[in-house]
């Protein structure tokens, strides 16, 4: 007794003691704050029981031991899934697809309530692999392999994720076709056909730009022989006499020809040395 009296009264193993019930307090304190920062939400649980509202971002406390704080991204992620998967006559095709996605920062806790917290793998992927082969499966792989056709599985797949996803509290913001494979001899194939059907349009543009052409020197031919018409049936000897006179005026040595019908000139008019002088033959 005396010597348990002396252990208690003991100022060293007192100190001792105070520190480590300091350091305690000190641990505990630590434990029950925690941060969300921007772009995550928290989903607190007290004895096992998921709480209806988000925590924001920002400081929390829980109690330790009795509750905890879980955290989850809610910013833009993104998932790659590379698929083999046959297209609608059965050949082989490898894609490989990255899907952008972020969490409804108001649908966490429900979410969890209801998935565990590896949503990717319980949840989004299955889905992915699922949408790809399903819809994959309704292309030819030529149309799969083109541009256009690329575009319209991916807007597909997007839109049937949005459908079955939206739901649930995940945003579904795009699906990217990154590359697509397809079997050495069919790819060969689909471009020797691309490279001839290109060859056709372009002949065929040639072929409308001739015609196009052919018509216009047509026009113009026509154009010309009316200008022609007009000009022949303006001609008179009133008019000749006009532009004798002209030419007289004007001080320059000027010569009009009036044919006859031997294609002889009729009249003349010139100008030198001040004196006209008009021949008629």
């Amino acid at each position: 007794m005396r010597h348990m009296d002396g252990l208690k009264g003991d100022p060293s193993t007192n100190k001792i003691f105070s520190v480590v019930i300091f350091i305690l307090v000190v641990i505990i304190l630590f434990s029950s704050i925690k941060i969300v920062d921007d772009g995550q939400v928290g989903v607190k649980k007290t004895l096992g029981h998921i709480a209806d509202e988000e925590v924001d971002t920002g400081l929390t406390v829980i109690i330790p031991f009795i509750q905890s704080l879980e955290i989850y991204d809610v910013k833009t992620q993104e998932i790659k899934e590379n698929s083999m998967v046959p297209s609608s006559e059965g050949l082989i095709i490898t894609l490989d697809v990255s899907v952008l996605y972020h969490l409804d920062d108001t649908e966490v806790a429900e979410l969890r309530k209801s998935v565990n917290k590896d949503f990717q793998e319980t949840l989004i992927v299955p889905y992915i692999r699922n949408e790809i082969r399903d819809t994959v499966s309704g292309y030819e792989a030529k149309i799969i392999y083109s541009q256009d056709g690329r575009k319209e599985v991916a807007l597909q797949v997007q839109n049937n994720l949005i459908d079955k996803l939206s739901s649930r509290g995940i945003v579904i913001e795009d699906v990217l076709l990154r590359d697509i494979k397809l079997p050495l001899k069919v790819t060969q194939a689909i471009e020797l056909k691309l490279e001839k059907e290109q060859e056709s349009q372009r002949k065929e543009f040639e072929l409308i730009s001739a015609k196009k052409d052919a018509e216009i020197e047509v026009a113009r031919a026509v154009g010309v022989a009316e200008a022609n018409k007009i000009i022949s049936g303006s001609i008179s000897s009133q008019y000749i006499q006009y532009l004798w006179v002209q030419g007289l005026n004007d001080g320059n040595s000027e010569v009009i020809y009036v044919p006859t019908e031997a294609n002889l000139p009729i009249l003349e008019a010139t100008r030198s040395a001040g004196t006209y002088t008009p021949l008629v033959e």
